[in-house]
């Protein structure tokens, strides 16, 4: 996927798909874990993100 990537229509649903260098295994790490899930808590409480599922896929 491109970084240079943007949503245009913010109405409709969106798939999110990302790998990490080396393959870190950042979901079952606390410190890489807590800094996702603040992110996501942020943009929940204040950008009005909608979260429908999340899959950590091992």
């Amino acid at each position: 996927m491109s970084r240079n990537y943007k949503i245009s229509d913010q109405s409709k649903l969106h798939f999110i798909s990302f790998a990490t260098v080396n393959w870190i295994d950042v979901l079952t790490r606390p410190a890489y874990k807590d800094i996702i899930v603040d992110s996501l808590n942020y943009c929940i409480q204040n950008k009005g993100l909608e979260v429908y599922g999340l899959v950590h896929h091992v």
